[in-house]
This record gives structure tokens, C-alpha cells and sequence, in this order.
């Protein structure tokens, strides 16, 4: 029986570029593969999965996994920005790895910007064989914890909760670690922007 994986970490944690690395890898060993994102992901391009650092990899964008079919010869599928699928897609992906010898690797975010887990994500925490945390530091100033959650905040550095799970782009989020998500999220008056520079004040004196 071949193993469902899922890489899971916060933006700009290389998540997409360690898809592309890996479709390298399987072209460069002749190891067959296929590469999927939901159609929801059309930041960059509406096919191709395009990482930060500029890594493209061929794709097919599939609105869910309904009627998805793996070609006879695949013996990996890569799933970029899985938390855009449905629970039931997943569903589909563990059926997949139960019956045939295709390997899955799920690449994708845990936890939206208001802290909750996408119901794909928390779909894969319990059918998954394999969890991976990919890990990046916090983009706080001057903070080496690593980060777990997103702020999302307006162009005029004002915190934005609630609202819809599905939002694309990084432009307006910061990954950020536990505590200063709670510090911003649960501050009804915090302003990113001038918290910021508080911060980077109180370093330099």
C-alpha cells in the first residue's frame, strides 16, 4: 500500500518550491508523475504551480477531486495548496494510496488567518500516514520563534478578522508565531504597522 503525505507549514515555507524540487527529481530518476492544484489557486498562473522563488511546475487545476483519474502510469501525485479541496477530495486522495501503489504528496497550509484549521487540512491531520511540519522563523522583527499562524491586515496595516477562508496571495499576511498571533488577533486596537515599529523602537534603544 503506497502513503499519503502531508507537508504542512505557514507562507514563503518553501512548500511549492519542495513540490517543484521533487517533480525534478522524479524527471531527472524517470519516475512518472502528475502534479494537481485547485483552480481557487490562481495567484501566479491558472495552470502551472509557481513558487516564491520562481520554481514552476506543470500542473492540472481541478476544481475538486470527483472525477479525477491518475493516468495508468503515475506512480506519484503531488497536490499543491491541498487545503482549497474539499474534506470528501481527501477522501478521495486516501482511496487513491489504499489502492493502488501511486504515492501522495499533499503540500498546503494547516491553519487560516483567523487560526482555525481548513477542513481539508484537518482531513489530512487524521488520514494521513505521514505528517510533515516544514518550518520557517517568525516575520515579526527580530523574533527567532518559528512561526504557525498568518495575520492578514488591510494596505493600511489594520488587522482583518473573520471573512472568508479562501483568500489568495501572500501580499496582505505576515506568518507569524503563536504568541505575537495572539498578541495582534485578540487586540482589538492593534495596528500591525504600528506595532512594528514599537518593536523595532524598543530594539534600538
Amino acid at each position: 500500500m503506497a502513503k499519503l503525505h502531508f507537508y504542512y507549514g505557514v507562507m514563503s515555507s518553501s512548500k511549492s518550491a519542495m513540490l517543484g524540487i521533487n517533480a525534478f527529481n522524479f524527471n531527472r530518476t524517470g519516475n512518472k508523475w502528475e502534479a494537481i492544484k485547485p483552480t481557487t489557486d490562481n495567484r501566479d498562473s491558472k495552470t502551472d504551480i509557481v513558487s516564491r522563488v520562481g520554481i514552476r511546475t506543470s500542473a492540472r487545476a481541478l476544481q475538486s477531486l470527483d472525477k479525477y483519474t491518475p493516468k495508468p502510469d503515475t506512480q506519484f501525485i503531488l497536490v499543491d495548496e491541498v487545503q482549497f479541496f474539499s474534506p470528501k477530495d481527501i477522501e478521495k486522495l486516501a482511496t487513491i494510496a489504499d489502492t493502488t501503489n501511486i504515492t501522495i504528496f499533499c503540500y498546503g497550509l494547516k491553519v487560516d488567518s483567523n487560526g482555525n484549521l481548513f477542513p481539508a487540512s484537518a482531513k489530512l491531520l487524521a488520514e494521513a500516514d505521514e505528517l510533515h511540519s516544514m518550518e520557517t522563523v517568525c516575520e515579526m522583527p527580530c523574533c527567532s520563534a518559528m512561526a504557525s499562524h498568518h495575520i492578514r491586515f488591510d494596505d493600511k496595516g489594520n488587522i482583518i478578522r473573520g471573512g472568508s477562508q479562501v483568500e489568495v496571495g501572500a501580499s496582505q499576511y505576515k506568518s507569524v508565531c503563536r504568541k505575537h498571533f495572539h498578541e495582534l488577533y485578540d487586540n482589538p486596537s492593534a495596528k500591525l504597522s504600528a506595532y512594528i515599529y514599537e518593536r523595532n523602537l524598543q530594539k534600538t534603544k
